[in-house]
């Protein structure tokens, strides 16, 4: 294990305490750096996000993807786990905190909205950050794409009508330009980059290049995200220093089901006999969030200044840490389950 590896809990950290202080003192800059979107996705964060998922995008095999479908489990797990337990039991923790345990600490119309905001993160299962999460725990890269393609393509007909169902909204406006956008940005530019490379390497050194290089760009890989911390700390400054009891309060449910929903995802894949690579990727797809996705509607149904879109930041704010804490158990556990499947 190298040194960025070794102490990966060092560096988010000091990354989380940079992006607050660069936040307060130069918020001017990361406004700045806000306006750099396209349909609603932040262009600088898209740039550092591609330098974690090219690692991964060099593993893929593009004649591997046909033989995934042979071991369906794997992609059956992820689809039960994010379109018929994730929304519904974010939305059951919504309401149990918001309108009974925490019902003498929040005004009610505010809880409605933190819980409006659960709900879109809980009807968002993740696009871009899973293959680092990936990654990190050596998961198959083949299969993890597919898991996310399969979930990329039930998300644009699924999302709408199950965040309509769980809002009580019957003329939910999903912002098609940002999905678009998401899944062109952070799955088909950086796959089609690795899979030029792949191909490039296989015919000039083979595996071992492709090998070489990959072990050469894992340092990046994790530049980029401690950057993409900072810069998402940076964005969210003033709100974690101006309303740290309300983030404090929202991140409470949020974190509950982030480990609730590995803990299923997880025990599923060991009572599936998934192995490792697989069962790994598959509970991490269920964990993580499409924040981009639900930050968009959250703003564009209840407003910039709203709960609902505070609770989706607050979404962003604990993914990281929490992602690879759980990366780190997984890690640990890698002896539950059956030995890796072959690229």
């Amino acid at each position: 294990m190298g040194l960025f590896e070794k102490y990966l809990s060092v560096w988010v950290a000091l990354a989380i305490g940079a992006g607050v202080g660069l936040g307060l003192v130069a918020p001017s800059m990361f406004e700045t750096i806000a306006t750099l979107q396209v349909a609603g996705v932040n262009l600088v964060v898209a740039v550092l996000i591609w330098l974690m998922i090219y690692p991964m995008m060099l593993k893929v095999e593009p004649s591997c993807l046909k033989d995934v479908g042979k071991k369906p489990k794997g992609l059956a797990l992820t689809l039960v786990v994010n379109w018929l337990i994730k929304p519904f039991s974010m939305a059951a923790l919504g309401i149990l905190f918001f309108q009974f345990l925490f019902a003498d600490l929040v005004p009610a119309a505010d809880a409605q909205q933190y819980i409006a905001g659960m709900i879109l993160l809980g009807v968002a299962p993740c696009t871009a950050m899973v293959f680092v999460w990936s990654h990190l725990t050596d998961g198959d890269a083949n299969y993890t794409l597919v898991q996310v393609s399969v979930n990329d393509i039930i998300l644009v007909f699924a999302f709408a009508p199950i965040a309509g169902l769980l809002l009580g909204v019957t003329d939910l406006q999903v912002p098609w330009a940002t999905l678009v956008a998401s899944v062109v940005i952070f799955v088909v530019i950086p796959l089609a980059a690795g899979v030029l490379t792949h191909r490039s390497l296989i015919s000039k050194g083979g595996e071992a290049a492709v090998e070489k290089l990959g072990a050469k760009l894992k340092p990046t890989s994790i530049i980029g995200l401690l950057l993409t911390i900072v810069m998402l700390f940076g964005f969210q400054a003033e709100t974690i220093v101006e309303q740290p009891g309300r983030v404090g309060l929202i991140a409470i449910p949020l974190i509950i089901q982030s480990y609730g929903i590995f803990a299923i995802a997880y025990g599923m894949a060991k009572a599936l006999k998934l192995p490792f690579n697989v069962a790994a990727p598959a509970a991490m797809i269920g964990t993580s969030n499409f924040f981009e996705l639900a930050v968009a509607v959250a703003i564009s149904l209840f407003g910039l200044d709203s709960g609902a879109a505070l609770a989706t930041v607050v979404g962003v704010l604990i993914e990281v840490p929490v992602m690879l804490s759980l990366v780190a158990f997984a890690n640990r556990t890698k002896g539950w389950f059956a030995p890796p499947l072959a690229a």
